[in-house]
């Protein structure tokens, strides 16, 4: 279970122990964060963490030549975005971009970073968490290179709910369509078909799950294997 002591929403923080939050604890700004801000850019120097609390999705996303993106790791409650895998306030590679709007804890990264250098705690902490951020980018691009889109979706939409922690996704359907880097015509068959299988219901801007087994039997595997290797490396912090 996360420790309740820390006094936060965010779980990965909430998972802290109390002395390692305490030295975070005096930096940090709570902020709301809209849908479609951009945290940071390719290139630019990140200089904050940010720690969504329940309700709020980031995620990093790639830019593509040809003007399309492709999401890259999603990030919710479990999480934080920014400055997590690289040590200090180093030039991004992806885009961090709100996908749905909310509260936030935000962090200096030198703060960060100065806490981490007291504490190895803290430091094996979140190295566990990068690495579970660094398996889901490399299970991304395996997925999307062999798996088919509607397995994909079903996929997608399970991680969604999970950070959601709610059988309401409040997505479009040209949302979807960007996220999984394809045409929106296509996007919207795929998703007909899988409500046809009475998993999901679409509404003009959401999707509902309504059957969670029927949903995770046309999901691949990689939801499972996310899922397990998050809670070796950080039991109770993923959601559900």
């Amino acid at each position: 279970m996360v420790s309740a002591r820390a006094n936060t929403k965010n779980r990965l923080l909430a998972a802290l122990q109390p002395r390692d939050f305490a030295l975070l604890s005096a930096g940090f700004e709570t902020v709301t964060l809209k849908t479609g801000d951009v945290l940071f850019r390719p290139g630019e120097n990140v200089e904050c963490v940010h720690f969504p609390e329940p309700g709020t999705i980031a995620a990093l996303v790639l830019d593509l030549r040809d003007g399309a993106i492709s999401e890259a790791a999603m990030v919710g409650q479990e999480g934080a975005l920014g400055g997590i895998v690289s040590e200090g306030d180093k030039p991004a590679f992806a885009t961090g971009v709100v996908q749905i709007g909310g509260g936030a804890q935000r962090l200096s990264i030198e703060l960060f970073d100065r806490a981490k250098a007291r504490s190895p705690a803290m430091r094996d902490h979140f190295a566990r968490y990068a690495d579970c951020l660094l398996a889901q980018v490399l299970q991304s691009t395996a997925c999307n290179a062999v798996h088919d889109l509607d397995a994909r979706l079903a996929r997608w939409l399970l991680t969604l709910r999970d950070r959601l922690e709610s059988d309401e996704i409040g997505v479009t359907q040209d949302f979807i369509a960007q996220m999984l880097g394809v045409h929106r015509p296509y996007a919207t068959r795929i998703i007909g078909d899988l409500e046809r299988t009475g998993a999901i219901r679409r509404g003009r801007a959401n999707v509902t799950v309504v059957d969670v087994r029927r949903l995770e039997l046309q999901a691949c595997e990689c939801y499972g294997y996310l899922r397990r290797h998050f809670e070796r490396l950080l039991p109770g912090v993923y959601p559900g």
